[in-house]
């Protein structure tokens, strides 16, 4: 039940910026939900315009998390717009060249690609070409690894180095919301174990994929029909250093990346009411050791092994949850609370950071002079909405498209995943694209559509002419059915985004 206050603010005239307006009276400009990697970027973008900012976290313990491990060169380049690409040292990590795919055995390599700046600008080709004449090759550009909860800590260490912020340890319960306006005042929390209220004239809630307060303002509910399963691999060999692995066989995607000098995750899709998973079959750990542990590269098995021994299963729901319009006074929803995207492909953060860009930009005080004019804020929120869509529609798309052929379940989704890795192999612009899309640095989803396209009628081409002359009538007849099938993986995830 949300709190309803007829007259909500303390009396006070403290100066807005005054630390003290925050730390005694638990007032400011902006109370954020949530010191993950988007609230703290954003409190910090905030708090560098001038704003003052209340960062509330539940618990300010160093987190332990599976996902949220990979920030691909997207990221990083807003990581760096916003200041805090510092937050990436010292904490391990590892650099990210782009990709190793193994199907079936077979590998190709797919790197960032060396056209495209980490910011989302094509470089001209001429330039490009005149720059490697002159002996000055572009560096392709790079994504980091890491563990979760290191980099985490560093975000709150400069979000709590902020002079206009205030990081508050503190559980956050409930809405406070204005009677007469229907306005979202702050919200209620717990202190301590003791009740308490923090107010703003803009209330971010920034809480993660398990929101408490994302139901009372969308009725879709976030879908999820698989989870990741991971394990921590101590001093694995991988096939490719400095790269993601992607091993593709009979059943669903497994993931293979370094997140520390001796460290490895392994997140293996477990879609759900999976039988080899099934209780009878021996359960998760059935799955893992029977079917999944044969079909990894053969130098990574003795490690997996060990940590299946070892190491303790965790799983998290990988959902799908398309993005909404902020329409509530007083408050507006982002990152996992607001928009989730299957894992497989690392984009989750690179979306946040991007997203606490463009937002810093949107509410800077140049654009939104008070917080509290509801009306030009629900305007910046509708501009939010649509101006994500160059960035964000092409990881949610590419995600959720993606998955469906790496988990092909069907003979029309096989021959799309086997076209799919076929088209890599091609190299070139069959590389460069689809690699500049997964690293968040091409950011038009037209690129999208036509390799996506281009997957789907050369998977059509193997199909037809992998067949002997008997059967090739029945493959004519039979490949329009590929072309079908990707229209149904990929429009239902272009109309989600073209919603408000």
């Amino acid at each position: 039940m949300t709190g309803h206050f007829k007259a909500i603010r303390p009396v006070h005239k403290l100066p807005h910026k005054d630390e003290e307006a925050r730390r005694v009276y638990h007032e400011a400009d902006v109370v954020i939900v949530g010191a993950g990697i988007l609230g703290c970027a954003i409190a910090v973008a905030l708090g560098n315009q001038g704003r003052s900012v209340i960062l509330l976290e539940r618990s300010l313990k160093e987190p332990d998390r599976i996902v949220g491990e990979l920030l691909q060169p997207g990221g990083v380049a807003a990581l760096e717009k916003l200041g805090l690409r510092e937050c990436l040292d010292d904490i391990d990590a590892v650099k990210v060249s782009g990709y190793d795919v193994i199907y079936y055995g077979e590998e190709v390599r797919i790197q960032y690609p060396a056209n495209v700046v980490a910011g989302g600008e094509d470089v001209p080709v001429e330039k490009s070409r005149t720059d490697e004449m002159r002996g000055m090759k572009r560096k392709r550009p790079e994504g980091r690894s890491f563990h979760h909860g290191r980099f985490v800590k560093r975000l709150r260490e400069k979000a709590m180095q902020n002079a206009n912020v205030t990081v508050v340890e503190a559980a956050a319960t409930d809405l406070v919301r204005c009677s007469y306006t229907d306005k979202i005042l702050g919200v209620e929390a717990t202190v301590g174990g003791q009740p308490d209220s923090f107010f703003g004239d803009l209330t971010i809630i920034a809480d993660g994929y398990a929101s408490k307060f994302r139901k009372e303002f969308r009725k879709d509910l976030p879908v999820a029909r698989s989870k990741f399963w991971a394990l921590e691999l101590i001093d694995a060999r991988l096939p490719m250093p400095n790269h993601g692995h992607v091993i593709l066989g009979e059943g669903a995607p497994v993931l293979l990346y370094q997140i520390g000098t001796h460290e490895t995750r392994a997140l293996i899709d477990v879609p759900e009411n999976l039988p080899s998973a099934s209780v009878a079959a021996g359960g998760i750990k059935g799955h893992l050791r029977n079917v999944v542990l044969p079909s990894l590269p053969e130098m990574v098995r003795p490690s997996f092994e060990l940590a299946l021994d070892n190491d303790k299963l965790r799983s998290m729901p990988c959902s799908w949850l398309p993005p909404t319009t902020n329409k509530a006074p007083g408050i507006i929803m982002v990152g996992d609370a607001m928009n989730m995207r299957h894992p497989l492909t690392g984009g989750g953060m690179t979306v946040a950071l991007n997203d606490a860009v463009l937002l810093s930009d949107l509410l800077s005080v140049a654009a939104v002079p008070t917080l509290d004019d509801t009306k030009l804020v629900l305007k910046q929120m509708r501009d939010f909405h649509w101006q994500r869509k160059g960035l964000t529609s092409v990881i949610n798309i590419l995600a959720q498209a993606l998955y469906s052929l790496f988990a092909a379940d069907d003979p029309q989704l096989k021959s799309l995943q086997m076209g799919c890795f076929r088209y890599f192999q091609l190299g070139g612009n069959c590389v460069d694209g689809p690699s500049g899309l997964l690293a968040g640095i091409i950011r038009k989803p037209f690129v999208l559509f036509y390799h996506f396209f281009a997957v789907a009628l050369y998977a059509i081409w193997i199909y037809i002419t992998s067949a002997g002359l008997a059967s090739l009538p029945l493959r004519l007849i039979g490949s329009p059915g590929i072309f079908w099938k990707a229209c149904t993986v990929l429009f239902p995830y272009i109309y989600s985004e073209l919603q408000s």
